[in-house]
């Protein structure tokens, strides 16, 4: 009679805990990226939200839409935080000004390796987030594999810049053309090729696997073979989206807005980018060129005053730029991330 009772009592033990999940409501993820369904974040992000769903039993499930279909690239971190997606694809650099401590990661020469570096940029992003992106809910960060200048022409020195019309990446890569004597022609990454075609610009910054992927590689074809820049990015959640789920769905998020899991999901990309690199090697009609150390070093010498600027921007906004840039430098160092 004993045993049978403490049988029971397991049985009622497990009926208290194991389905709690199970009892939750079922959620629905609206997850907007602004990249088309060929994309390596694509395919790495229903991954992940499969894994979320089986996490929690079936009560997180999700939806994703690609290609802008829910709004523009520009537009992602304010549909995350007015509710339009659900969770969204941000990139803070489309938005100069607004978000000031991250573009610290956006700085020329400052990652050498996309898995490497995305670890390090998340873990000391972390302490940030909540402090300039505190109306949205942050997941994770990640950064590409390095990206160079893709041109009509090549561009060797930082005086080649002058009187050029760039693409620029993101918010710090307009700074740097700006300073040099280029013109910045706005546009997102869907948007590149065509401004590029038009010859409504002469170059852009984009990552080497992209260039393919967007058709860049149709309307351009000197590439320069150094890891100039990356840019950073967020997966950023509405607030009261993830503050309505129960405390089991919050921590299955919770585990899945993790450093090892913005490596898993940004890892094929970075993959892919570095992959587009030697596919450009042998294109037929392209040039892919290496520049001297001394020219390299003219390039590096652009960095203090971006570094000084991003500084001031840090500063105003309530955050400690020394500090800031120690703790990035020690993640850097941590990872073997830096160039």
């Amino acid at each position: 009679m004993t045993i049978r009772r403490l049988a029971l009592a397991a049985v009622a033990l497990g009926a208290l805990s194991a389905p709690v999940l199970a009892q939750d409501k079922e959620v629905q993820l609206k997850i907007s990226l602004w990249i088309p369904p060929a994309h390596p974040l694509v395919p790495a992000t229903k991954a992940w939200a499969d894994d979320i769903e089986k996490a929690s039993g079936g009560t997180i499930k999700s939806v994703i839409f690609p290609s802008e279909q829910l709004g523009k690239a520009f537009d992602h971190y304010d549909m995350a935080r007015d509710g339009i997606a659900d969770l969204t694809y941000v990139s803070p650099g489309y938005q100069p000004g607004r978000f000031p401590v991250v573009s610290l990661g956006q700085i020329p020469f400052t990652f050498a390796d996309g898995h490497k570096g995305t670890q390090a940029f998340d873990e000391w992003y972390r302490k940030y987030a909540p402090i300039e992106m505190k109306d949205t809910h942050f997941c994770f960060g990640f950064i590409h594999d390095p990206g160079a200048f893709h041109a009509h022409k090549k561009i060797m020195v930082p005086d080649d810049i002058k009187g050029l019309k760039v693409r620029p990446a993101h918010s710090v890569i307009a700074q740097m053309v700006t300073m040099l004597g280029g013109t910045n022609v706005q546009a997102s990454a869907p948007e590149a090729r065509e401004v590029l075609e038009r010859h409504v610009a002469d170059a852009i910054t984009f990552p080497w696997g992209s260039v393919f992927l967007f058709g860049i590689d149709k309307v351009v074809h000197f590439h320069m073979d150094v890891p100039l820049y990356t840019t950073v990015f967020t997966y950023s959640m509405n607030k009261a989206k993830y503050e309505a789920m129960s405390p089991a769905q919050k921590k299955v998020i919770d585990d899945h807005c993790t450093t090892a899991w913005a490596e898993k999901v940004a890892g094929p990309w970075t993959d892919f980018e570095a992959e587009g690199r030697v596919k450009m090697r042998s294109a037929p009609g392209h040039e892919v060129y290496k520049i001297s150390p001394e020219q390299l070093a003219l390039w590096r010498a652009t960095v203090e005053p971006l570094t000084k600027a991003w500084a001031e921007a840090t500063s105003k906004a309530g955050v400690d730029p020394a500090q800031a840039q120690a703790e990035l430098k020690a993640k850097l160092a941590q990872y073997s991330a830096g160039f």
